[in-house]
């Protein structure tokens, strides 16, 4: 059976490094894996959800009312699902997944007064739209000003160009962020928090990657 990894974090973490990283080491190990990334903005629900990151539809994600703004995330993996097979893979690596979700809708400034989202988030996804439950969720915590500085390395992307989009350019989101997710992996089993600095400085790729390796270890018979 295939297991499915999410990588989590606020923006910024490296989650795309060490996603691809991870792949390289799995592959060589004789394993076969397929990757996915949400949001898919070339498909209908994607492009949505970066129109409103990026505000060019002329509504902000910001603005949006929470459950509603989590919807739209849900149906860009639900339809990414509806024609994506990974079941001959040893493992799926996705890189942002339901956590994400459930975060980030839950830390929004017009929202700290509401309960947060994940119960509802994980009952839409998992149980409604029937999304794949991931067996893992490895969440890189980063000091968010350091998560800050990569976010601006990242350069051009076609849904916001060479700007920030609306949740990366807020920083009191990412620290409410970061905060929500250490809450959510003590009330839910199945994430795994790895520290990706030490004594305020940024750990090596390479040492990033150990500690994911040491997570995943009884989990994928390594």
């Amino acid at each position: 059976m295939t297991k499915i990894i999410a990588f989590e974090g606020i923006d910024g973490t490296g989650k795309t490094v060490q996603l691809q990283q991870l792949r390289e080491r799995l592959t060589a190990h004789g394993l076969s894996v397929q990757t996915l990334s949400f949001p898919m903005y070339e498909t209908f629900f994607g492009a949505e959800v970066g129109r409103l990151l990026s505000g060019s539809g002329g509504v902000r994600a910001n603005e949006v009312d929470q459950r509603s703004m989590a919807l739209w995330y849900a149906l860009d993996r639900f339809e990414a699902f509806q024609s994506y097979s990974y079941q001959d893979a040893d493992v799926l690596l996705i890189n942002r997944y339901v956590l994400s979700n459930a975060v980030y809708q839950s830390v929004r400034e017009r929202d700290l007064g509401n309960p947060d989202l994940l119960d509802f988030v994980l009952e839409l996804e998992y149980e409604h739209f029937k999304i794949p439950k991931a067996d893992i969720h490895i969440v890189l915590d980063m000091n968010p000003e350091n998560a800050s500085e990569n976010v601006s390395k990242k350069g051009f992307r076609d849904y916001v160009g060479d700007q920030p989009d609306i949740y990366e350019a807020l920083p009191d989101i990412q620290k409410r962020a970061r905060g929500k997710y250490m809450e959510y992996a003590a009330r839910m089993p199945g994430i795994r928090i790895i520290p990706c600095m030490e004594q305020n400085r940024l750990k090596s790729i390479a040492d990033i990657g150990k500690l994911i390796d040491a997570e995943l270890k009884e989990l994928l018979e390594l």
